[in-house]
């Protein structure tokens, strides 16, 4: 009688750890399932996981619109004139888009095509300057005369580009077009002349399931 007593209580006291570990144990398959796999891909890997502008639409297109800002006759007239390679400044890219776009990445890509062209020459932009300004009127107070650099001496742009990025989203059921249009102008400094005007179109259409995006 006291066997069957002590079977009863061992059974009760099997179920209440089981009642308390099961749950711990689904816990923990849902938390691998959940956890996410990471794999490092080369920097210039093409990755479309959005369909959201990215790292390669703007490293391709800074590369398609440099080399072309570079290829048209306003660079050969320029030399012929100056004797000289124009200088050239990045000014502001707006983002008039629908999403948000770090539009520095894509200055700082351009500003990579141009520096490495050979083509121009190059100066900081306004909020770089005014870093660099402080650095030099530091030097006038501290720095020996040896190595002192003086104020204004700066070396003017002939150049700026300016431009901006637009895009349109066309949706219906679960399938989205995006249009990302990109232009960019190329103005002489103290004429105000356009000399270039490019245009970058990219489209992309993203399906999800059966879900509107």
């Amino acid at each position: 009688m006291k066997s069957g007593i002590f079977n009863s209580v061992d059974k009760q006291a099997t179920l209440r750890r089981l009642g308390v570990l099961l749950p711990a144990i689904a816990m923990s398959f849902m938390l691998a399932a959940c956890s996410p796999t990471v794999t490092r891909v080369e920097s210039d890997t093409v990755t479309d996981l959005s369909g959201n502008w990215n790292d390669t639409d703007s490293r391709l297109v800074a590369q398609e619109m440099i080399q072309d800002v570079l290829s048209r006759s306003w660079l050969t007239k320029f030399n012929r004139t100056n004797g000289k390679a124009p200088t050239v400044i990045v000014g502001t890219v707006r983002n008039l888009s629908h999403e948000h776009i770090n539009t520095r990445t894509f200055i700082a890509d351009m500003e990579r095509e141009l520096i490495n062209s050979g083509e121009v020459e190059f100066v900081a932009s306004a909020t770089d300057r005014e870093e660099v300004r402080g650095e030099v009127k530091d030097q006038d107070l501290h720095a020996s005369e040896e190595t002192r650099k003086a104020m204004g001496q700066e070396v003017g742009a002939d150049f700026m580009l300016q431009g901006s990025i637009n895009s349109i989203v066309d949706a219906v059921s679960g399938e989205q077009a995006r249009f990302y249009q990109i232009d960019l102008t190329l103005i002489e400094l103290g004429t105000n002349r356009k000399v270039w005007v490019g245009q970058k179109k990219i489209k992309k259409t993203v399906e999800k399931g059966g879900f509107r995006l």
